[in-house]
């Protein structure tokens, strides 16, 4: 027997099946909202997985086409990989859950959320955040829950909470914040340039919204929850901290810390570990957990010199950016290239140009969107941290970091109409440490405007890192936190925009939420770091768009016919055009609109390919003037091509002023000639004259 809860959220039903389904799974939910439906799962491991150090969580977010009533496309005909957005939601999912499970918790841990129906107005991201929420709080999986999860549009300055698909699509934000019961644990965010007073406001009044579902939620875990499983404690004994610090001694552990050189620091490190796996040789229960040992130890100290004494691992002030560089044009043959560094962290991002029908499709559950024109991609190879692996190939933090990117760059981009290229940038990374992905944004801008892309405005993005004490107030803000202030400290707040507003915003935490005078503090701190960056270092490097583009960039003329005439242009099973891409070399797409773009690197031929069209899209008349080829010669005249599939004829008495006894003693096979229009014969033939040509 099962129960159901239901409540109204932003104007529509939710609805919480519990004990409906999925009984083997600790704890499940089917979520209903709308007629969006999502199974939601949580299950964990009896037992602890042995010889490792951080906690297994896995999210998953499947997508099933039949959800949309579609059949995947492919050979397969059945759903592969986890498709871009998959990965994000799960991303999206796993950030505000992950620091409420415990810290010395080592049990396999699984949140499944299985999309079953759409609602195109009710979002199953959304619907999975929730759901993965309230199955963990009523599951027996240890969990310092609930969370809620709400969405925000921003249209004409209003707020609008869970916007459905038209909101949306006209909405100058998406954000996207999940809550405790205190404080805010996730934002995510995409804007318009929206102003950080007001992006503060949105976050908050989303905070309002999810203490509702909250309440909700406690009122089905009171009566659907199961009591806490007890579990194995991984956590470091107290004991070997004592011992440990008797051999290294606080102050020594501080030095072999505190350096800006992310190298030297490992080296101390390792000699450390050595001197300790050396001293503790005969007690095996402590060398099995000696490698946490050391991460905690260095991790105490660390945040105990940042928060007591206001001291960075590098030495720098509380509120300083690392030392900058930027540079643009280092790949001579490419479209656009830029590399920006900040101390050790170096991405160098490239832009590629092409012809819009080379813009990604997308085959998703989001019916609105079908494709997008603009791609980051953002790659983070092994040797840019000192390491060495194979590359497999993207995981989920480089296509999150590629995602973030693109969000915040795409409010900048032109239009199809002002700039008709789909446009692709990869960032490379050349070495980490700390806030690549924020690097990643000012390499794109800056590449983006070395390759003529006319973006309205610069991007920049920085990061904020937090280290907090025992109570709210007692904390600290870092500007431009480095790899080893982000392992140790309690958050990476992400916000890129320009001068104007914010574009976009990704939160990561490692406890259990923040309050509004933190928020405020890190956004005023990104705001300030960002436009100093802008400023200082991007503007002086390249201050605005080139006027045009790469010599090594395709080229698009467009031309507008009309939309009748497009099967004239293609011709029967696309022979016309195939002729002109053949005996030109151009890229032609044409759109059911009737707008034509011709893509290519010889401005000549693409010329000759567009006259070619107008030709072809032209209504004869008397008077007009054209050059044609010879194509077929009878005795009572020639017949003349002026562009794949359009003929016409010059009559044997048209020729030449002159008699014309034999239409050879004038022109012959593969003659160039120039003629005018005097309109259709008889039979309707478009009829030409070479003899009434106007003279020059």
């Amino acid at each position: 027997m099962y129960k159901s809860y239901s409540m109204e959220l932003a104007g529509r039903t939710l609805r919480v099946d519990v004990g409906r389904v999925a009984a083997q799974a600790n704890g499940a939910a089917l979520m209903h909202y709308g007629d969006t439906v999502v199974l939601s799962t949580a299950t964990a491991s009896e037992k602890p997985r042995e010889g490792i150090d951080f906690f297994p969580l896995s999210v998953e977010y499947e997508e099933k086409m039949y959800s949309v009533g579609k059949i995947p496309g492919g050979f397969n005909k059945r759903e592969g990989k986890a498709s871009e957005n998959a990965v994000l939601t799960a991303r999206v999912i796993d950030r505000p859950m992950r620091p409420l499970f415990p810290k010395d918790y080592r049990n396999d841990v699984t949140l499944n959320n299985l999309v079953l129906s759409v609602d195109p107005d009710c979002a199953p991201e959304l619907t999975a955040m929730l759901g993965s929420a309230i199955a963990t709080a009523i599951s027996d999986i240890p969990f310092d829950g609930p969370t809620a999860t709400t969405q925000v549009g921003l249209i004409d300055g209003e707020f609008v909470f869970n916007p459905n698909a038209a909101q949306k699509a006209v909405s100058d934000l998406q954000l996207t914040v999940a809550s405790t019961r205190e404080k805010v644990i996730m934002i995510e965010a995409g804007a318009k340039e929206v102003p950080e007073a007001k992006m503060i406001d949105a976050i908050f009044a989303a905070h309002e919204v999810n203490q509702e579902v909250i309440r909700f939620i406690d009122t089905i875990v009171a009566e659907c929850g199961k009591e806490k499983h007890t579990y194995t404690s991984c956590a470091v004994p107290e004991e070997l901290f004592e011992a440990m610090k008797k051999i290294v001694t606080p102050e020594e552990m501080e030095v072999a810390v505190f350096t800006d050189e992310k190298q030297t620091r490992e080296a101390n490190i390792r000699e450390i570990k050595d001197k300790l796996t050396e001293a503790f040789a005969e007690n095996e229960e402590w060398l099995a957990v000696l490698d946490e040992a050391v991460y905690q130890y260095q991790k105490k100290t660390v945040r105990k010199m940042i928060l007591k004494d206001h001291k960075r691992p590098d030495g720098r002030q509380i509120t300083q950016i690392r030392p900058l560089a930027a540079e643009v044009d280092l790949l001579p043959r490419v479209h656009g290239s830029a590399m920006f560094t900040r101390g050790q962290t170096q991405i160098c991002t490239i832009t590629t140009l092409a012809p819009l029908s080379e813009a990604q499709k997308i085959d998703g559950l989001d019916v609105a969107e079908t494709s997008k024109r603009y791609m980051h991609h953002y790659n983070f190879p092994s040797y840019s941290v000192g390491e060495t692996k194979p590359s497999r190939g993207p995981g989920r933090r480089e296509i999150g970091h590629g995602a973030l990117a693109e969000r915040a760059l795409v409010p900048v981009l032109p239009s199809e109409e002002e700039f008709p290229y789909a446009i692709r940038t990869v960032s490379e990374t050349f070495e980490s440490n700390g806030s690549t992905s924020q690097a990643s944004i000012c390499a794109s801008s800056m590449s983006l405007m070395a390759a003529g892309v006319p973006i309205k405005k610069a991007v920049a993005g920085i990061s904020c890192g937090l280290v907090t004490g025992e109570t709210d107030d007692d904390y600290i803000v870092l500007t431009d936190i480095q790899g080893l202030e982000d392992f140790f400290g309690d958050m990476d707040f992400k916000v890129a925009g320009t001068h104007e507003g914010i574009t976009a915003i990704q939160m990561d935490i490692k406890i259990h939420g923040l309050t509004r005078p933190i928020i405020e503090e890190a956004i005023a701190r990104t705001k300030e770091a960002r436009t100093y960056i802008l400023d200082e270092v991007m503007a002086k490097t390249i201050a605005e768009p080139r006027m045009s583009v790469s010599d090594y960039a395709p080229k698009i003329l467009q031309i507008q016919i009309d939309p009748q005439k497009i099967g004239d242009v293609v011709g029967q099973r696309g022979k016309t055009i195939n002729a002109i891409i053949e005996q030109t070399g151009v890229k032609i797409d044409i759109t059911d609109d009737g707008s034509v773009s011709i893509c290519g690197t010889d401005k000549e031929a693409m010329a000759e390919a567009m006259d070619m069209i107008r030709i072809i899209t032209t209504d004869f008349e008397a008077g007009q003037i054209f050059t044609g080829k010879v194509i077929s010669i009878k005795e009572f005249g020639a017949f003349l091509e002026f562009a794949p599939g359009k003929e016409g004829m010059v009559h044997i008495s048209k020729l030449a002023k002159q008699r014309v006894d034999k239409v050879e003693d004038v022109v012959k096979l593969g003659d160039i000639v120039k003629v005018v229009c005097l309109g259709k014969d008889k039979m309707g033939r478009i009829s030409f004259s070479i003899k009434d040509v106007p003279e020059a």
